[in-house]
């Protein structure tokens, strides 16, 4: 992972992060490209920035969530676009089991900023 691609998703993941802890819907749909496409945690895919925020808007609203990623792997695919893969951990303070899941993002250079363009989470557990 190059040293501008480890900060720049450092910094994404960081504002992620953030924003989940607090389920601030507008924060995190902003990290989003406008074209986003973006599967989480049930089947349906959202579009956009305002399908993101339909998104979170949707989550039960739990006291305190949080995310913590780990094996965090990125690559400079180009000048601007960035592949992320890792594994986030979701504590959503015993109001549900914890959950462990697969993250991959594409990100890109938007209108001179780096945003999300594709977002798939999926489970750890092996399906095959």
């Amino acid at each position: 992972m190059s040293s501008e691609a480890d900060a720049i998703v450092s910094a994404i993941i960081a504002k992620w992060c953030a924003g989940f802890a607090t389920l601030d819907a507008a924060a995190l749909s902003a990290l989003y490209s406008k074209n986003a496409f973006f599967f989480g945690s049930n089947p349906r895919l959202y579009r956009g920035r305002d399908g993101v925020a339909d998104y979170f808007n949707g989550l039960p609203r739990w006291r305190k969530p949080s995310a913590v990623f780990s094996d965090v792997s990125a690559a400079q695919v180009s000048s601007d676009l960035i592949n992320m893969a890792a594994t986030i951990s979701f504590d959503l303070a015993g109001e549900r089991d914890d959950l462990v899941v697969k993250m991959s993002w594409v990100i890109i250079r938007e209108d001179g900023d780096w945003k999300i363009v594709n977002h798939h989470a999926s489970a750890q557990a092996p399906l095959i």
